[in-house]
């Protein structure tokens, strides 16, 4: 049992930020997934209650990541970094929403849950070797 042990801690040493990551996307997830099924029930269009978490979700995800998972800070060239990281899977977002909820008829509800399949590992990546890349090359 102690071996075991071993090895799970030397596993969360080393994977320390994609954990951080996954518990600080977990929280925005959920946040963005909250808004979303709120605004759809309340009948506003699935794309315009994607917009709305989008927004919400995204700065959470920046204010935590910046500060735990990266732990950069706030500075304004990882913003703008940031939100185009977001906004790349944002579009990725908004066009496998279309085609899943429109042309393929999937449920509006069940869409955003298979899209994070695809758009957390990007987002992952964008941000540890773009957004919050430090000068010289190395990632934090």
């Amino acid at each position: 049992m102690k071996k075991w042990l071993t090895i799970v801690i030397d596993l969360m040493k080393k994977h320390k930020q994609f954990i951080q990551f996954a518990t600080v996307g977990a929280s925005n997830t959920a946040i963005a997934l909250a808004i979303y099924y709120t605004l759809v029930l309340l009948h506003v269009h699935y794309q315009v209650a994607n917009v709305v978490a989008f927004v919400v979700s995204s700065y959470n995800g920046y204010f935590w990541s910046s500060r735990i998972v990266f732990k950069k800070g706030k500075s304004s060239n990882s913003f703008i970094k940031f939100y185009a990281s977001y906004g790349i899977t944002f579009l990725m977002t908004v066009s496998f929403m279309y085609i899943f909820v429109d042309v393929l008829g999937l449920s509006k509800m069940l869409a955003p849950i298979l899209i994070l399949f695809v758009t957390i590992p990007v987002n992952f990546l964008l941000n540890k070797y773009w957004s919050f890349k430090v000068k010289g090359g190395e990632e934090l």
